[in-house]
């Protein structure tokens, strides 16, 4: 049986800690729109969407336990900008600085980068979540050498479970999906001594994407031990109204509606996404929890007046409609060429009824 080699747990290990990182990045994310530090904020006549103030957060950190001191608060939100979680909302400073400037999370402005590494990290906190929300579960504990170990499974269990499940269309498909969650740090042999295969070997999830993540957990990048289980986060990782074949990278709270900023600068890291990948069917976006279903038809059944939407009473429900595409047309006019201004006053301008047709983006 092949063992591995040591370039390849150290490979894992780097990746696992840039996984932790990012659960790590999108449970504070949700803790500060919670707490409202993250909110619009206007400076020299400009509104920024959804932004903190640097200054504010580091205080926030502190008395939050999240740092002992400024210095290491720094430390923290720098660890974050070096992986691409939050940049400066004009991308004026590659360093955090301490200091009354505005920071975004790059979730909240569409610029997370959907690398290679990112998908094959969200496909596997989909099977995650898929695993240990089912009843019967193959993820147990079990033992092995006098050692218990948490959410276990035989290779060839896993094997199993994707083929039944439809995850993969053959034995083959799941042995490299199994390889490459291994490499990624996602899985690991329990005794960190083999590949994945398609056998009685014991393997477990080498993540909990359900722990509550301290941030200063990120500071010891160049540690591989275990960490003690501890109970799951209110802000964790969540797969919500999972649909078949959606690989999506979802978080939750869903009593919570976070506005999702669609216009970023040009200047912006928009996507580090490589070529395509045999694990993906399509490419996986980043999803957020739906704060709102529309039915036009419900609506177009007969003309509303602005008198009924603005009564007391009356039955619409105000929501933010995130859309995350590109406007092709308006009222059949093509729009891609024209610029932001022309195409506002195209849509206050028009009917009231707007007709518009949308192209999706594809990493393809």
């Amino acid at each position: 049986m092949e063992s591995l080699s040591s370039s390849l747990k150290k490979k894992a290990t780097e990746q696992h800690y840039r996984a932790e990182v990012m659960i790590a990045g999108e449970q504070l994310r949700l803790r500060l729109h919670d707490g409202k530090l993250i909110k619009d904020r206007r400076f020299h006549l400009r509104t920024y969407p959804n932004c903190f103030v640097a200054k504010e957060l580091t205080d926030w950190l502190i008395d939050h336990k999240e740092a002992p001191d400024r210095e290491t608060g720094i430390r923290l939100m720098q660890k974050l900008m070096d992986h691409y979680i939050i940049h400066h909302v004009c991308d004026e400073h590659s360093d955090y600085k301490d200091a009354k400037l505005l920071y975004r999370f790059r979730k909240d402005d569409g610029t997370f980068p959907l690398s290679k590494d990112v998908k094959v990290f969200m496909r596997g906190q989909s099977l995650y979540e898929k695993l240990v929300s089912m009843e019967e579960s193959i993820l147990k504990v079990r033992e092995e050498n006098s050692v218990k170990y948490q959410r276990t499974f035989l290779g060839c269990e896993m094997v199993d479970w994707l083929v039944q499940e439809g995850e993969v269309e053959n034995r083959q498909e799941a042995v490299e999906l199994g390889q490459a969650l291994l490499e990624h740090g996602i899985i690991q042999h329990v005794s960190n001594r083999h590949h994945f295969f398609d056998s009685d070997i014991l393997y477990h999830f080498w993540i909990n994407f359900r722990r509550r993540r301290r941030l200063t957990e990120l500071l010891n990048e160049n540690s591989s031990r275990a960490l003690s289980e501890s109970p799951d986060s209110p802000f964790c990782l969540r797969k919500l109204n999972p649909d078949p074949g959606n690989t999506s990278f979802l978080s939750v709270q869903t009593n919570k509606e976070i506005k999702i900023v669609s216009a970023v600068r040009r200047s912006s890291i928009t996507s580090l996404s490589g070529n395509s990948n045999p694990y993906f069917s399509a490419a996986p976006t980043l999803v957020f929890p739906p704060v709102a279903e529309c039915n036009p038809k419900s609506v177009l059944k007969r003309p509303v007046t602005n008198e009924e939407l603005l009564s007391p009473g009356a039955p619409y429900v105000k929501k933010t409609l995130t859309v995350c595409q590109f406007v092709f047309s308006v009222n059949g006019a093509c729009v891609l060429h024209l610029d932001y201004q022309t195409i506002s006053s195209l849509i206050m301008t028009g009917p009231r009824t707007l007709v518009m047709e949308v192209m999706e983006a594809s990493d393809e």
